[in-house]
C-alpha cells in the first residue's frame, strides 16, 4: 500500500493530474485549441485550491497565461499546480504544463498561468481562506502571506 502513503503524504499545497489531448479538443491544426488549454489550468487551480483550504473556491482572475508550445492531439499533458501565496480570502495558484514525450526526447513546457482562487460561503460570497492543517501554512514564503486582500470584495463571487 505504498501508493496510498504517497498519495496521503503529497504537500497539500500541490496538485499533479494528467490529460489527454483529444481530437474534440483540437483546433485546426491538429494541437490543442487554447480555450481548452485555459479549461485544463483552470480546473487544475481549481482543484488545487479547494484540496489546500476544503472549501469551496471560485476563480477571480487568471493572470500571465502562456501558450509556450503546441500540444498535438493524442499527447499527455501533465499538469502541476501549486498554492505559492495564501491571504484572508484568496490564494494565488500557479499551474505549468509540460508535454509528456512518449519517445523518450523528453519534455516540454507547453502552458503557464497564474489563478486568483476566492474561498466563499454557502452564499457565494467571500470568506475567509483556511488551509487544511494550520502547520501546512508556515510551507508558504511567509513574504507572500498578507491578512487583506486587495481587490477582492464582499459582492457575491461569479461561479
Amino acid at each position: 500500500m505504498d501508493w496510498i502513503k504517497s498519495l496521503t503524504d503529497a504537500p497539500l499545497d500541490e496538485l499533479q493530474q494528467t490529460e489527454l489531448v483529444l481530437p474534440r479538443q483540437s483546433n485546426h491544426y491538429g494541437t490543442l485549441y487554447a480555450p481548452e488549454a485555459l479549461a485544463m489550468l483552470g480546473k487544475t487551480a481549481y482543484l488545487a485550491a479547494a484540496r489546500y483550504c476544503e472549501q469551496s473556491v471560485v476563480m477571480a482572475s487568471a493572470k500571465n497565461v502562456e501558450f509556450l508550445a503546441p500540444a498535438p492531439v493524442g499527447a499527455l499533458v501533465r499538469l502541476h499546480a501549486k498554492v505559492r501565496a495564501l491571504r484572508h480570502c484568496s490564494m494565488t495558484v500557479e499551474v505549468r504544463a509540460l508535454l509528456d514525450d512518449a519517445s523518450g526526447a523528453g519534455a516540454t513546457e507547453v502552458l503557464q498561468a497564474s489563478f486568483v482562487m476566492v474561498a466563499v460561503d454557502a452564499q457565494g460570497r467571500p470568506a475567509a481562506a483556511t488551509p487544511r492543517r494550520r502547520t501546512h501554512a508556515a510551507s508558504l514564503d511567509p513574504s507572500l502571506q498578507t491578512s487583506s486582500d486587495p481587490g477582492v470584495s464582499a459582492a457575491p463571487a461569479v461561479r
